[in-house]
């Protein structure tokens, strides 16, 4: 991708008129240079014609330039809009374990740096263009002047470009490894503003970090973006000393070689000098152009890598909840983490599962048995690498995918909690939302209007309450729960096995359940153990005292 073809893809139309409003503003501007000369070249007053020749091509310069700058103004602002839309999108349409993959920094690194360095350079490129098309129209003129000069200008010329790109391709290998410094950069913000309260009660800790981690990246960052721009600034000094020497040449060789008529060096001279203006404008975007180069190449791979990925293709109408399921199996389902730095790779499975309506299932085992890999590809968020899922006997592809997916209401450890209760279509939203709110004990703590809750900044616990009430007001089949109780005090972790769980049950609602408690684990239908990737049991429930909850 190159800003060209974003700004084509954006809009063919409105490209294609702004290169004609600003080859039209070139040509003025190489028309206005010409009446100059003729009028300075002369010998008497100036007659009506030309008078009116100059303020009518004044008139069409200021036209064409306005039209140009306001077709590209537009386009521009319109592509980077498209592109962060599109850019999102496809986050939101690629598979869970790729965008752990890619990182969170990573990620944000592109939808706030290298889309502001694009947007940035975007909203230039009307007057790059213009001052391109008058640099364009006056070349053309010297042609007019004399083929013999401008043959022997435009060599000269390709010698300076070429003279000028050589430190450019140097210059644009600094700015990309800088780029991939900013990488890393971000990955150690992430670590000042989640890792704040640690860094402070640790001071050695801070001072290692800041020293050892932080420091070095931002001054590797640093030393690769002032070498690649040092270059640019030698580039850009030897490329503006050329306007002079060429103009040397044009007064001084030139006449000794071949004899010139005085009033076209004059022109010659003149025309230059007006070009030193446009020329000096491309050049000092030069670094902003060959940036946006560097973070369109990062946003293309990183859309493309996740494009290949994409797999949103459920319509809205293949959304509809399937409520009246009989089973949910996972045959031989298996899920391998690749780590770089591990000499071993996790595998989770085989795994061979069966659910039911109305079961509430408890999946237990030490830390990294792999309990949260389980639940995201349960949820469909992980795609199985070999082994099969069926819902209702139906394989799930990535055809079907998005639809399986919707089958779940989901309260995960790392949850993400929303101000606005979107995606929810009620006419009793708000009712609703209250009378849980009520229920949850938060009724005191935060108030719903029109969908909107009036605050999320709460302790932990009550911030899963909240998640547990958009799961209510989803009321999809299965619920799958992800260490929700951890974060409870003692009388609401009662409130939640005894009450809740038993409440979903008595809606023939599945409930998945990931804990710890296990005081609590009479009231499992099935509790199903892992350790180290494997099923070690899976043992069904049968005690009195269930029954006389549930019951």
């Amino acid at each position: 991708m190159n800003l060209i073809r974003l700004l084509f893809r954006t809009s063919s139309v409105h490209l294609s008129l702004a290169i004609l409003a600003g080859i039209l503003g070139g040509g003025t501007a190489a028309g206005l240079i010409a009446l100059i000369n003729k009028v300075l070249s002369q010998n008497q007053p100036s007659t009506s014609t030309l008078i009116w020749s100059f303020v009518g091509l004044c008139l069409l310069r200021l036209i064409a330039n306005f039209a140009s700058q306001v077709l590209l103004i537009h386009l521009s602002e319109k592509a980077i809009l498209d592109l962060r839309i599109l850019l999102s999108r496809r986050i939101l349409a690629s598979p869970l374990r790729h965008l752990e993959q890619v990182g969170a920094y990573g990620l944000l690194a592109v939808l706030t740096e290298d889309i502001q360095t694009i947007s940035s350079m975007a909203i230039t490129i009307p007057f790059l263009c213009i001052n391109i098309a008058i640099v364009i129209a006056c070349l053309i003129y010297l042609s007019y002047l004399s083929k013999m000069v401008f043959l022997i200008g435009i060599s000269f010329m390709f010698l300076g470009i070429f003279s000028y790109s050589l430190p450019m391709i140097k210059a644009l290998s600094f700015l990309k490894l800088a780029r991939e410094q900013e990488d890393r950069l971000f990955k150690h913000f992430r670590t000042v503003t989640q890792g704040a309260k640690e860094l402070k009660l640790h001071r050695q800790r801070r001072q290692a970090f800041l020293s050892e981690d932080l420091h070095p990246t931002a001054l590797k960052y640093c030393r690769h973006n002032v070498i690649g721009m040092s270059i640019f600034a030698g580039a850009a000094s030897w490329g503006q000393i050329l306007f002079f020497v060429a103009i040397g040449l044009l007064l001084f060789i030139i006449p000794t070689l071949n004899k010139v008529h005085p009033t076209v060096l004059s022109a010659y001279a003149l025309t230059i000098i007006y070009l030193i203006a446009p020329l000096e404008y491309i050049i000092s975007m030069m670094p902003s152009i060959f940036r946006a180069l560097v973070a369109l190449d990062k946003v293309e791979s990183l859309g493309l890598s996740l494009a290949n990925y994409s797999h949103d293709k459920a319509s809205k109408d293949s959304l509809n909840l399937n409520k009246d399921w009989q089973a949910l199996e996972l045959v031989n389902v298996t899920h391998t983490y690749y780590q770089e730095r591990e000499e071993s790779n996790f595998t989770l499975g085989p795994i061979n599962l069966k659910f039911h309506p109305g079961e509430v299932i408890f999946i237990v085992g030490g830390n990294g048995s792999g309990k949260s890999t389980l639940a995201k590809l349960i949820t469909g968020l992980y795609v199985p690498e070999s082994g099969e899922i069926y819902l209702d006997g139906q394989p799930i592809n990535n055809q079907n995918r998005e639809w399986y997916s919707h089958q779940f209401s989901v309260v995960f450890s790392d949850f993400y909690l929303f101000e606005r209760l979107l995606g929810l279509d009620s006419t009793d939203l708000d009712i609703q939302t209250r009378k849980y709110l009520v229920q949850l004990q938060l009724d005191h703590k935060v108030q719903v209007n029109d969908g909107v809750l009036s605050t999320i900044d709460l302790s932990q616990g009550q911030r899963k309450r909240l998640a547990l009430i958009t799961t209510y007001l989803e009321d999809r089949p299965i619920y799958m729960f992800d260490e929700w109780a951890s974060d409870q005090d003692p009388v609401f972790k009662e409130i939640f096995y005894t009450q809740l769980l038993a409440d979903l049950k008595n809606r023939g609602k599945t409930v998945l359940l990931i804990c710890h408690d296990d005081q609590y684990f009479y009231l499992a239908d099935r509790i199903i153990k892992l350790e180290y990737g494997q099923i070690k049991t899976d043992n069904s429930v049968m005690k009195k005292e269930r029954n006389n909850v549930y019951n």
